[in-house]
């Protein structure tokens, strides 16, 4: 077979749990990609101006930041915080429609950006602690449902977006606005109906909005994952007043039985640095996690960047695309970091996490070095675009794997590496940003080699204290069978 009994026995005996876990992170997805095409429409909804709708973005990504940080601390009701997340995600997207206020607007997406946290963090160290030393090939798949949601919202809105906007952009906001809209669209489609928005405002009666009918749709497409979680809470008992007889997985599973308590160093990013276990433990405990989440820092960063930058450097000289041209490559990368992540599924399973981490990160770097020499071809744009989503798409699951098997998941490098991803995703936008309205649009690969190459040789000192700690932990079996016999 493809993939060996052990792994299908094991899946099998999980499904319930490892299904419900995925669906949750459908939600995230569905949450994260949505924002960027109906901002226009939300725009005109609250009468804001474009400084002040930008914070929308802002209380939404620091709120995950924050969600992500605490998500730890829900590791003995998982089940219930993924529930009232998941269940709190349909909420927003149902009320969105009526927040005519940007601040009331900005508190909803607040509120959804820390639900998305708890989820990011909450399903992560779960299925690490279910499948401990097998748990790659089910990360990759985790991750491929936020690039499937993130795939599906766009899709759903395109038919409510408004053809013609509200008119009150100045000319300078209606071209930030196109770079905002574009940015976390995804959908092609979508630059066609703003390029003919700002087209047709001379003369034509302004349309009624719709674009709350895609927000109620994107509600109802969520509903089934809280159901889906409230479901799995029966079957494990967990629900006041509802007796069964199923005993709780942890308690049956004979893998997580054996590691259960190695899986309790699994917290919030705060308590970690007060867990009293973290005393006398060697400098290459706590390099493992700063490095790796380091690497994943300036990863995610350039996931962040150049999915929110590379239609401004498209439509700029010397590449000077067409807009709706380049409106495609934002929809080609999130294609290809969705298709990376499900060929990255059976990947896992072949290779050591630590070689597929190598060789996407030797791979971006590659990528964004053609891209830097043919800086006037179009046509290689598209297809560095591609490549550059596919070698990007795994490093964070991999990631996630090997940090937590060289630390016998007995650390908290599930909590420390999402928190460092979503930093780096949030700086580096802002960071990146500000280079190329002050250098020019070619500063925008340079920064994307850059921070490449800065986490290639994070990476590489990770390996290096890899080697010290796997050293530390030879030397100290040695000297407790010593001190046992003598």
């Amino acid at each position: 077979m493809f993939i060996d009994e052990r792994i299908v026995t094991l899946f099998k005996r999980n499904a319930h749990h490892t299904l419900t876990y995925w669906s949750v992170f459908f939600s995230f997805g569905l949450c994260i990609a949505f924002l960027g095409p109906t901002i226009l429409d939300l725009q005109c909804q609250t009468n804001s101006t474009l400084s002040q709708i930008t914070w929308v973005f802002f209380s939404q990504q620091f709120c995950l930041l924050i969600g992500s940080s605490v998500g730890g601390v829900f590791k003995r009701t998982a089940l219930a915080a993924l529930f009232v997340s998941a269940l709190l995600i349909s909420v927003i997207f149902a009320i969105i429609p009526v927040c005519n206020n940007v601040l009331v607007l900005a508190i909803a997406m607040a509120v959804s950006g820390l639900a998305m946290g708890l989820i990011d963090t909450i399903a992560n160290i779960q299925l690490v602690t279910i499948y401990q030393k097998d748990s790659a090939i089910f990360l990759q798949a985790l991750h491929f449902f936020i690039g499937f949601g993130a795939l599906v919202s766009p899709l759903i809105a395109d038919p409510f977006l408004s053809e013609t906007g509200c008119g009150n952009h100045t000319g300078n906001e209606t071209e930030i606005m196109h770079h905002f809209r574009s940015m976390l669209r995804y959908s092609p489609i979508a630059e066609h109906n703003i390029t003919q928005s700002h087209l047709s405002h001379d003369g034509i009666e302004k349309e009624e909005p719709v674009v709350q009918y895609a927000f109620w749709i994107m509600a109802l497409i969520n509903l089934p994952v809280p159901i889906a979680v409230l479901f799995l809470m029966y079957r494990e008992n967990l629900l006041p007043r509802c007796p069964g007889s199923t005993p709780r997985l942890l308690d049956k599973d004979e893998l997580a039985m054996e590691t259960q308590q190695g899986a309790e160093g699994h917290g919030s990013i705060f308590s970690c640095c007060q867990n009293d276990n973290l005393h006398g433990l060697p400098v290459s405990f706590f390099m493992i996690h700063i490095l790796g989440g380091m690497v994943l820092f300036m990863t995610d960063g350039i996931v962040g960047a150049y999915a929110g930058f590379v239609y401004t450097y498209a439509v700029a000289p010397p590449m000077s695309l067409p807009n709706k041209t380049a409106g495609y490559l934002a929809s080609i990368f999130w294609a290809a970091i969705t298709a990376g992540r499900l060929l990255s599924i059976p990947l896992s399973y072949r290779f050591q996490p630590v070689r597929l981490l190598m060789l996407n990160l030797a791979g971006a770097i590659v990528t964004v070095l053609m891209l830097l020499i043919f800086y006037t071809s179009s046509t290689f744009l598209f297809v560095g675009t591609c490549l550059c989503g596919l070698f990007l798409s795994s490093i964070f699951p991999c990631m996630l794997a090997y940090t937590e098997d060289i630390l016998d998941y007995q650390g908290c490098a599930t909590s420390v590496l999402v928190t460092s991803a979503g930093m780096g995703e949030m700086v580096m936008q802002v960071l990146v940003g500000s280079i190329i309205q002050t250098e020019g649009s070619y500063s925008f690969l340079l920064c994307g080699m850059i921070i490449a190459c800065v986490g290639f040789i994070l990476f590489f000192g990770l390996l290096l204290f890899h080697r010290m700690h796997r050293n530390y932990l030879t030397g100290t079996s040695s000297t407790r069978i010593i001190k046992y016999l003598f």
